[in-house]
């Protein structure tokens, strides 16, 4: 099955301020940028890759007009460099709007077999490095008592698979970081919520996948294909408006995969 046609943008985002990591790329990171900037945001891109970083901004300054986009590289695994990122976001907009953090690192590896290194970089990444992104965003929001969080999630946080336990870990511990904080951002009027993908494919992915993986995860979805990273970014831009007004600390499924 063939995915849908493209959804022209229709300003959902207009004016607002957002700032995404990993964010380089023609993954979802990169998908949501160009999202939110069609939907008429201003957007600081991010990536601890500065090589794709600086190529994925130019590319969308050309099209969207350097007043409307900044990128800066950060790794989440450094707090000064997350504290960075934000103070780079206030000082060029003046404000945040909306956080999205896209930043995660898997890997296979059976658990018999995996090193604490191994356990520790994807964890410090995947998890914390979503903790110190949603902790750094909320202190602004706080001040200013509105803004949203969106967080990449993952079906994997639901459920196995052999050689995910620390990315299965990890995520299933971003859903819970999710609900928790948006208990308490709700007192200061803020929002936080979580995608939840399956497949979205990228050419990253390809290449550290084995065929015969794809293919079964391929297979297991309702529609019988992957996900394109910008319906993935649809969601999320549906999360980060004010269609999603009433929404907070939920787990939203892009996916047929539940369990």
């Amino acid at each position: 099955m063939t995915p849908p046609p493209y959804v022209p943008g229709h300003g959902l985002l207009a004016g607002r301020a957002v700032v995404i990591t990993a964010a380089a790329g023609a993954g979802i990171g990169g998908a949501t940028a160009r999202r939110c900037l069609e939907e008429g945001a201003r957007v600081l891109v991010s990536d601890a890759h500065e090589r794709r970083l600086a190529a994925t901004a130019a590319e969308l300054e050309k099209e969207f007009g350097a007043d409307r986009v900044d990128a800066l590289p950060c790794d989440v695994t450094s707090e000064e460099q997350v504290q960075a990122l934000y103070g780079r976001a206030v000082e060029r907009f003046g404000r945040i709007d909306v956080a999205v953090n896209n930043a995660g690192l898997g890997g296979t590896a059976d658990l018999v077999d995996m090193t604490d290194e191994q356990w520790g970089r994807v964890l410090d990444i995947t998890l914390t490095g979503t903790m110190r992104c949603t902790r750094a965003a909320l202190r602004l929001m706080r001040d200013q008592g509105t803004g949203v969080v969106v967080n990449n999630a993952s079906v994997i946080g639901w459920r196995a698979q052999k050689g995910q336990a620390h990315y299965a870990a990890a995520k299933a511990g971003v859903m819970a970081l999710t609900r928790c904080s948006a208990l308490e951002a709700a007192d200061f009027g803020v929002r936080v919520n979580a995608v939840s993908p399956s497949l979205a494919m990228h050419p990253h992915l390809v290449k550290v996948t084995s065929e015969e993986l794809l293919e079964e995860l391929t297979r297991r979805e309702a529609f019988g294909r992957y996900a394109e990273p910008w319906e993935v970014a649809n969601v999320i831009v549906f999360l980060a408006s004010d269609y999603s007004s009433y929404m907070t600390g939920e787990v939203v499924s892009v996916s047929s995969q539940h369990a």
